[in-house]
């Protein structure tokens, strides 16, 4: 006898009548973007100005800190981390393989090694007890990554940091707004990097956010923010400013334009509406996925408040006989779009031949990139859309059932 047929179900299979694509993200942005973006237009002031001051001083309002930096990206965020924390050639800094290129690169931009740990199981965070066997006496930093949205286990990474005299950076680009025992992300650590690329839980389009409570960080940071100079140049050219200045340093190029930051000052206003749309959607993916033994679904540690920046659900290959890249690819034929996150940082050319990392090296997280896959998840994603999303993963684990 043919099961009944669900009203849900009777939904989704209209999304494939009508041929739907489902991205794997789609920005938030409404008219008071719109608004904001012309009205920095019409001011005739483009670049770093009071748009961003204005950015800077909410974000930094929102978090709990003194100090935040608008910039061009985490990367950059991250850069200006480490450099005013004085690594450089010869020192080492430990960073999870499991993440983007930018987290361990900019170790390499100051000519220090990057270290490279795996994952712990649970919520593929930065494993310390890994860590601890890759301890040296040029051992300098750490990079936790909250991945996903969730946060790394921050009690064991600051007690560790503490026992072998580490300075902590926090790679927060997944983890905007989350919080960890009760405490913002940004609070916990010295520095911590935020990142507003197209995809994250806030956008400036490019950009990112280095916060901390120290003067004399944010000092180093702000100089080097803009090519070492002594003025920002909305400084200079401001009513009022002049047009000396001093080179205190070989800077870098990464301050961020008020175009950027009107953007910025709205989605922040609509971060904690937009968190709640993700977790909601994130709900009900498990909710109707629960108990698909064919898929390992995402947990959540009990004393966080998740970002839900990814939803990120793995193949159970020893239950159905297709692989992670064959469901990616039948679910791209069928409109939904996915992506992987991340392949490990060992996997790559450059960390092969440059530090000699072979596959093979951190099982943990290879484990999890053999069968991850990203589902979509983004405010104004439709009940219909994440249903179809869920209908077509249950029809495919059906299909290829051993």
């Amino acid at each position: 006898m043919t099961p009944p047929v669900s009203a849900d179900q009777r939904k989704s299979a209209l999304l494939v009548e009508r041929k739907v694509h489902i991205p794997f993200h789609r920005p938030s942005l409404g008219e008071d973007e719109v608004r904001a973006v012309a009205d920095v237009v019409r001011s005739g002031w483009l670049t770093t100005g009071p748009r961003c001051i204005e950015f800077e001083e909410k974000f930094a309002h929102k978090i709990g800190v003194k100090h935040a930096l608008a910039v061009s990206s985490c990367t950059a965020a991250l850069h200006l981390a480490l450099e005013a924390l004085g690594i450089g050639a010869g020192d080492e800094v430990l960073v999870p393989t499991l993440t983007f290129a930018a987290t361990a690169e900019v170790v390499a931009y100051l000519k220090a090694k990057p270290v490279l740990v795996d994952s712990e199981p649970s919520f593929l965070q930065i494993d310390i007890r890994d860590a601890e066997r890759k301890i040296t006496s040029r051992t300098r930093a750490i990079i936790p990554v909250h991945f996903a949205g969730a946060c790394a286990d921050m009690s064991s990474v600051t007690e560790f940091a503490a026992a072998h005299k580490l300075h902590v950076v926090e790679d927060a680009a997944h983890a905007f707004p989350a919080s960890y025992k009760g405490r913002m992300v940004g609070t916990i650590s010295p520095i911590t990097a935020f990142s507003f690329y197209a995809t994250k839980t806030i956008t400036t389009g490019e950009g990112g956010m280095v916060v901390t409570n120290s003067d004399e960080l944010a000092s180093r940071m702000r100089t080097m923010r803009l090519h070492g100079m002594s003025r920002d140049a909305w400084k200079r050219y401001a009513a009022g400013g002049t047009w000396r200045y001093e080179l205190l340093d070989a800077g870098f190029k990464y301050n961020l334009t008020d175009l950027q930051a009107a953007l910025g000052i709205v989605q922040l206003a609509r971060a904690e509406v937009l968190r709640n749309e993700r977790e909601a959607i994130a709900a009900r993916y498990t909710d109707r996925l629960a108990g698909c033994d064919a898929l390992t679904l995402p947990s959540t540690p009990v004393d966080q408040t998740h970002a839900w920046h990814l939803y990120v659900i793995c193949v159970n290959t020893e239950v159905i006989c297709a692989g992670r890249d064959q469901i990616i690819d039948e679910l791209q034929e069928l409109g939904i779009g996915t992506a992987v996150h991340f392949i490990p940082l060992h996997y790559h050319p450059y960390y092969q031949s440059r530090w000699n990392y072979r596959i093979g090296d951190f099982p943990i997280a290879e484990r999890y990139f053999d069968r991850c896959i990203s589902l979509p998840l983004f405010p104004g994603m439709t009940v219909d859309e994440i249903d179809y999303v869920v209908d077509t993963l249950r029809r495919l684990t059906t299909k290829y059932r051993r």
